[in-house]
């Protein structure tokens, strides 16, 4: 292998590193000169030297901190090696675990922006009877004062979540068991529900959906939204269908999203019984 010595500005050049990048693997013990000029100060590095700095590059890409390249680079043991790269895979699916988690919650929250984007540059209110598809919700029982900011925006739930140690994604559910009740401020309990991401254990979770519904979405102030109600009672008679008493909420845009109430979207879900 050849004698010659590189300068750091060289070396800089040669292996795409910064000379301050090269100053700092020195001062971490990861990659030092083979020489330093007593008068000048300057760094030296043999070619061999240099051949360290691929190993480096390729470490750092896996995920290794310079702590840890340190021990790699001074050629310890098969079952060292062996060990920290076990370690290494764990801490990389757990961290891939965290970054799916995120990347789910944000994907999730931006197509509810788009689906009320649409609904209100459409005007899309209209009653309809749609299947709501079945899936797996967390939940918790509460009470209800028409507060729907504590409501939607709900510390109890967060902590309650929390405490379970999972996390949760998509619109806020509420589970209101009596329309009329509702509408005539009487209700005073509710269940609140979210999906999961996590798996839930089976008492912590409900189902919901896999039933046809008369849906209909209400934009704007949840103080009138009972008029969004009253018209797909009208609808539902006219049409001939038998709906349950209890009905749903599903918001789509709310106080997580917008502090302009004219921008609120709700779903509202009436589960069909059948028809007259």
């Amino acid at each position: 292998m050849s004698k010659e010595f590189y300068s750091i500005g060289k070396v800089g050049e040669i292996c795409k590193l910064t000379t301050k990048a090269l100053r700092y693997y020195d001062k971490m013990g990861i990659l030092s000169p083979d020489k330093v000029c007593d008068e000048s100060g300057y760094r030296y590095y043999s070619k061999k030297n240099l051949l360290s700095v691929p190993i480096i590059k390729y470490y750092k890409q896996s995920g290794f901190k310079l702590e840890e390249m340190r021990e790699f680079l001074k050629g310890t043991t098969y079952d060292y090696f062996g060990k920290s790269f076990e370690n290494k895979i764990e801490e990389l699916n757990a961290l891939e675990k965290e970054i799916n988690l995120k990347k789910r919650s944000v994907k999730d929250w931006r197509d509810l922006i788009v689906e009320a984007e649409m609904v209100i540059e459409n005007n899309a209110c209209d009653v309809a009877v749609k299947y709501i598809n079945n899936r797996n919700l967390t939940f918790l029982n509460q009470d209800f004062e028409y507060d729907y900011m504590e409501s939607i925006i709900n510390i109890e739930f967060t902590n309650y979540i929390e405490s379970i140690e999972n996390a949760i994604t998509g619109p806020v559910i509420i589970h209101f068991p009596s329309i009329k009740d509702k509408i005539n401020g009487r209700c005073n309990k509710i269940c609140i529900m979210q999906q999961a991401i996590l798996k839930c254990k089976e008492e912590l979770s409900i189902d919901f959906g896999g039933w046809m519904a008369v849906t209909c979405y209400h934009i704007g102030s949840y103080e009138k939204i009972n008029d969004t109600y009253i018209k797909m009672d009208e609808w539902a008679k006219s049409h001939g269908y038998i709906c349950s008493e209890e009905s749903y909420e599903r918001y789509v845009t709310d106080y997580w999203t917008t502090n302009n109430i004219d921008k609120f979207v709700t779903e509202i879900l009436i589960k069909i019984k059948g028809k007259s």
